[in-house]
């Protein structure tokens, strides 16, 4: 099976997710004015679309989950090279992220994880296979 990947995350402030993600490289769609959700690419296809909370709700079907409590869904995206980890992590600090400790070297794997500005877990990871 192949095909592209949608992840969907609740934002409270539409246009300073957007900005987020941008400076962490995803590439904003444009949307109408007044839009309640957006879309950023990231590569190929991996698509990451944000909500207002009450457009994720009628999206999802359930409530918008509280991340200084629970976590929906941990979300790890590879990248080419070991550096772009530091890198990448380091920007989303500097753009009002939370980094969650330092990298983890495996051998075979290297991942840094970071909370973006609403809570939601992310890790950029690269793998030497």
């Amino acid at each position: 099976m192949s095909g592209a990947t949608f992840v969907n995350l609740p934002v409270r402030d539409l246009d300073a997710a957007v900005a987020f993600f941008a400076a962490l490289g995803f590439v904003p769609a444009p949307r109408p004015p007044g839009a309640r959700s957006a879309q950023l690419g990231f590569g190929a296809t991996t698509h990451l679309v944000l909500h207002l909370p009450a457009a994720f709700t009628a999206f999802a079907g359930a409530e918008v989950c509280d991340t200084a409590t629970a976590r929906e869904v941990i979300v790890g995206l590879s990248v080419k090279r070991r550096e772009q980890v530091d890198t990448l992590v380091e920007r989303a600090v500097s753009s009002g992220g939370t980094a969650l400790g330092p990298g983890q070297d495996l051998g075979y794997l290297y991942m840094r994880g970071f909370r973006d500005p609403d809570g939601h877990q992310w890790s950029f990871l690269h793998r030497t296979d």
